[in-house]
């Protein structure tokens, strides 16, 4: 018979673990859970690692874990260091025993992997020193500590022309470094005048805080808590994937309603496991990690990769901020799940490393996933979709104060991007070919591109069975229905605003042919040089920004509208002012078989189960009626709109 297990600092892991007789650790509890049964921890700061050992049944027969209705549960991957000894000026240094990690030791371990590109001439670790919740710098020297510089830029992408500023540089002089030898580490920090001793400073020793060891582990929901500081490694696609809460390789996960902050790297994954590749291209350097990548795929399918076995996770109303890597990662891992309704911020802010795999959310394969409602600012990248995202939805998000809002690489669609607001000064990076872009509002620049050097798997429909593989010659997009507002900087060389980037494509499948035949016979070459159909129509265009050169339907504004952006308390709002000739540019509702089906998978766009979608909602869920104007709002009106489009 399912139960209801209490956990209490109360308790005593001798208790029976009822109400009366609480036990006093989770791990108790998570060691004694059976399917049916509820966890539910009171109020306290709960410092280990739980590995919950059992899973549920079924999504219909589950294990809990929750916190108390209305009691703040707290699971912390550190310790509390309260004896510092003072140094000089502002630095102290504190002894630990190297007992308190056990056998991982995150002052010792390096952060390292693949595709992490910076820092090239020094090591960091995936330790970390919190004073008040606060994350300080690693230093490389103790006279780095002594004598701190502040930062004022960071780590960025080597092919922009854009300067990453730090957020808070005043941040970067609270520095330390450790000296680990072989029964203790001391740690040197620099306070800037406070005194540790008065203050709760805490170093992270475990590498996650909920995370199970083994995987199969299915059917847990995870509800109401606050996970904080914890050491988790580097993790790439080609690599475990592990994060401060993670589900390791399982099925029917719910988590909702925490607050996840402070992860060295990652802080919810949803992604693979070791057995399908480990850092192969940095450790043994015999493969591009591309090839090691692709080896991942085929290897994950032979063991079983599937939608009856993986994935299908719920991921809702969390609060994630301050991770270094990613607020939300997973390859393979995340296919057929849903990701709606969190607010993620401050990713990878610190800019203390750079890596290709840094984003508020970051998925490879992310198949027949659904990211909606979410609001992702303040971070390197908001969202990056990167190899197999097919029969993937994008839609309602809000995107604003990111360095780049969107990416989507190296995948061949179908996928929908609709009713977002990408409100960054660049908006996306498009290195993809199938997307349908559908009544989103753009105010920045983005970039086309193409790849080919990368084949990429595709996929049966709404299966992670692979049924072929190619690279992405760029095009077989749709645009419609959206805004576009020019005048941002441009990021990149080569970002555009508006849809004239794809000028030179064909506007058909019929006309694509026709020139691939005209190119003479040989098999690949045509298809490289031919530009891929587009369908762009009914786009509206402002202060600049440029439509592609054989667009039809389209509107053009010739007098420049304000529009911008501001977060007021724990509310965003969007001012936009609009003339009485775009209110009256109006058609009827999108239905996605007007979309056609893409080239290279031929599939079309439907939902999960098959279906056409009709876009009859706008950003808020308001019904479109029969005819209404482009963007994500069904409701604008002439002259000035104060639209709240976020409430915290």
């Amino acid at each position: 018979m399912a139960r209801i297990i209490h956990v209490s600092k109360k308790g005593n892991d001798r208790n029976t673990g009822d109400k009366d007789s609480p036990f006093y650790s989770i791990t108790k509890a998570a060691n004694t859970a059976l399917p049916g049964d509820r966890i539910v921890v009171h109020e306290g700061v709960y410092r280990e690692w739980v590995s919950p050992v059992n899973g549920g049944m079924s999504a219909y027969q589950r294990i809990a874990y929750e916190a108390a209705e209305g009691e703040k549960v707290v699971i912390k991957g550190s310790e509390k260091v309260e004896y510092w000894e003072k140094v000089e000026g502002a630095v102290w240094k504190a002894v630990v025993s190297n007992e308190i990690f056990g056998d991982y030791n995150p002052f010792m371990l390096p952060l390292e992997g693949d595709w992490l590109l910076y820092p090239e001439n020094y090591t960091l670790h995936l330790g970390d020193v919190y004073m008040n919740g606060q994350s300080f710098y690693e230093a490389q020297s103790l006279e780095e500590v002594m004598d701190p510089k502040e930062r004022r830029t960071g780590y960025n992408p080597p092919w922009t022309n854009h300067e990453e500023s730090i957020r808070y540089p005043e941040q970067t002089l609270y520095v330390w470094y450790a000296e680990v030898r072989s029964e203790t580490t001391t740690i040197y920090a620099n306070f800037q005048g406070q005194d540790p001793n008065k203050e709760l400073v805490e170093i992270n020793v475990r590498p996650y805080c909920f995370y199970p060891k083994e995987t199969g582990v299915n059917y847990i929901t995870v509800r109401g808590f606050e996970m904080a500081q914890a050491a988790c490694p580097w993790v790439p696609p080609t690599a475990d994937q592990p994060g401060l809460l993670g589900t390791h390789w399982s099925k029917g996960w719910i988590i909702e309603d925490n607050i996840i902050h402070d992860a060295k790297c990652s802080g919810i994954s949803i992604g693979k496991e070791v057995t399908t590749g480990h850092n192969f291209r940095t450790r043994y350097c015999l493969k591009p990690g591309y090839q090691n990548q692709l080896e991942s795929v085929f290897s994950a399918v032979q063991k079983g990769w599937s939608k009856e076995t993986i994935g299908s996770h719920i991921i809702r109303r969390n609060r994630i901020y301050d991770c270094g890597q990613n607020g939300i990662v997973g390859h393979m891992g995340c296919v057929f799940s849903q990701i709606y309704e969190n607010h993620i911020y401050n990713i990878g802010e610190k800019h203390e490393f750079f890596g290709y795999e840094i984003a508020g959310i970051k998925l490879h394969a992310a198949i027949d996933v659904e990211i909606r409602h979410n609001n992702i600012h303040h971070s390197t990248l908001g969202l990056w979709l990167d190899w197999q995202a097919q029969g993937t939805r994008v839609s309602k998000n809000l995107f604003y104060k990111n360095n780049r809002d969107f990416m989507i690489e190296v995948t061949h669609g179908p996928c929908i991007v609709d009713h977002n607001i990408f409100a960054s000064e660049y908006n996306l990076d498009n290195q993809a070919q199938g997307t349908a872009f559908l009544h989103n509002l753009c105010m920045g620049t983005m970039m086309i591109g193409n790849d080919p050097n990368r084949s990429t798997p595709y996929h049966f429909a709404h299966s992670t069975q692979v049924a072929g593989y190619a690279v992405v010659y760029g095009g077989d997009d749709r645009w419609m229905r959206n805004i576009f507002v020019g005048g941002a900087s441009q990021y990149a060389e080569k970002s555009v605003s508006g849809t004239c980037g794809y000028d030179g494509h064909t506007t058909s499948l019929q006309e694509y042919i026709e020139k691939v035949q005209e190119s003479g016979i040989e098999d690949m070459r045509p298809f490289l040089l031919v530009k891929q159909p587009v369908m762009i129509q009914h786009n509206s265009y402002f202060n600049g920004a440029k439509p592609f050169e054989r667009e039809e339907k389209k509107y053009e504004c010739t007098e420049n509208i304000t529009v911008d952006l501001k977060e007021e308390g724990d509310a965003v709002y969007l001012n936009i002012e609009v003339p009485k000739t775009f209110v009256e540019h109006k058609d009827g509702v999108l239905n996605s078989e007007e979309l056609g089906m893409v080239r290279i998978v031929s599939l079309p766009y439907e939902d999960g189960n098959g279906n056409p979608i009709l876009f009859s909602t706008d950003y808020f869920d308001e019904e479109r009626i029969e005819s209404s104007v482009d963007g994500p709002f069904a409701n604008l009106k002439q002259g000035q709109n104060r639209v709240c489009v976020w409430k915290a």
